[in-house]
């Protein structure tokens, strides 16, 4: 186990400014390792853990240890480039019914699309498994699939679907599901309340649109606010406040460039498009994000944690009435790619680290 005691941040304020700030005493620890390029974490009600692996299997941590056996029951997915097995997030009544839902890529190199299933978590295995939301057309390239989930306090799911990286004109098109956030019941049913109901030749499942990649989605439900990241090309990287039927820009209005070189867009804002809360260039690479609920570090509540996969860090961003304020470089001591932060019901953070020998880290109050 490593041990920080005291924690000093460098901490980039609005305007620009790098200083130094004490963030608190706590313990980074290695919870379990030899995890296959871990991606998406859900604590059950137990305490026990469940861990996607990109290259397909779903894994069960009990009682602090890492189940040797993958989790049986879980449908094959299309691994390679960005995609595989994904996401997972519980169903809000999982004590009861016992819902997990899946993200994965599925179909060929050519012709793939992104599939959320939903299965019965038996304790070694998924049953009753079934079809939530399938993304369509299909698209003949293997990233960019966007793939976060999160209930909404109306137990509706919500979905992150990427652009498809060479289909970035398409997230302006309501006609398909590329750069859009889409919104289902938690059996698939379109929502009566959804914004493009309605809309001549719009899919009735998106919610939002004008999107890239987006890593992250977070609901605070005591307000019903979503928070969602998404990479930009090279810099442009955003947070934002999701809300019905907007546009985020994408590709009209970006503060990135292109990988080339070359400029995507004239602007970084038009009319009609909404402005992120934050945005970062040069790029950090965010992926998972929570909103600190915990009991272990009063001065973080409300709080932002966002996961980097390009500086291998936590950054803090401070909230104040869903303002962002200050943010800090956290746990950069574990110096790897970092893929998913979730808050447990202890109070503590829980990271994933990427790699073929991923580890989860536990982050708690010295």
């Amino acid at each position: 186990m490593k041990q920080v005691i005291l924690a000093i941040a460098l901490t980039l304020g609005l305007n620009g400014q790098v200083s130094a700030q004490p963030l608190g005493n706590y313990n980074l620890e290695t919870i379990v390792e030899g995890l296959d390029s871990p991606w998406g974490l859900a604590i059950l009600p137990n305490g026990d853990m469940l861990v996607t692996e990109l290259t397909g299997d779903l894994r069960l941590i009990r009682n602090g240890k890492l189940v040797a056996q993958a989790v049986a029951g879980v449908p094959e997915s299309l691994y390679g480039g960005q995609g595989g097995l994904m996401d997972i997030v519980l169903h809000p009544d999982y004590a009861d019914n016992r819902l997990v839902y899946l993200s994965l890529s599925v179909g060929t190199p050519s012709a793939n699309s992104l599939r959320v299933i939903r299965g019965r978590f038996t304790g070694d295995a998924l049953e009753d498994i079934s079809t939530v939301f399938e993304s369509a057309p299909t698209k003949n390239t293997l990233v960019h699939y966007g793939a976060r989930m999160a209930f909404l306090p109306d137990n509706t799911l919500l979905i992150n679907m990427g652009d498809g990286f060479d289909l970035r004109e398409q997230a302006q098109n309501l006609s398909n599901h590329f750069g859009t956030s889409v919104r289902v019941t938690d059996d698939g049913k379109v929502p009566e309340d959804n914004p493009f109901i309605g809309v001549a030749d719009a899919q009735p499942e998106i919610y939002s649109y004008g999107h890239r990649n987006q890593q992250s989605i977070f609901v605070e439900r005591s307000s019903g606010k979503i928070y969602q990241t998404e990479h930009g090309p090279r810099g442009g990287d955003e947070l934002n406040l999701i809300e019905p039927g907007q546009n985020y820009g994408w590709p009209i209005a970006t503060y990135g460039i292109d990988y080339s070189g070359a400029r995507i867009s004239p602007y970084s804002a038009y009319e009609g498009t909404q402005q992120p809360l934050v945005q970062w260039t040069p790029s950090i690479g965010p992926s998972g994000m929570t909103i600190y609920k915990g009991s272990q570090f009063p001065d973080w509540q409300g709080d932002i944690f966002v996961t980097s996969l390009i500086y291998n860090k936590v950054i803090h961003i401070e909230m104040r009435d869903g303002v962002p304020g200050q943010q800090s470089d956290m746990f950069s001591e574990i110096n790897d790619r970092l893929r998913d932060i979730r808050t447990g019901d202890d109070g503590a953070l829980y990271i994933l680290s990427e790699g073929d020998s991923g580890k989860l880290w536990r982050v708690s109050r010295r």
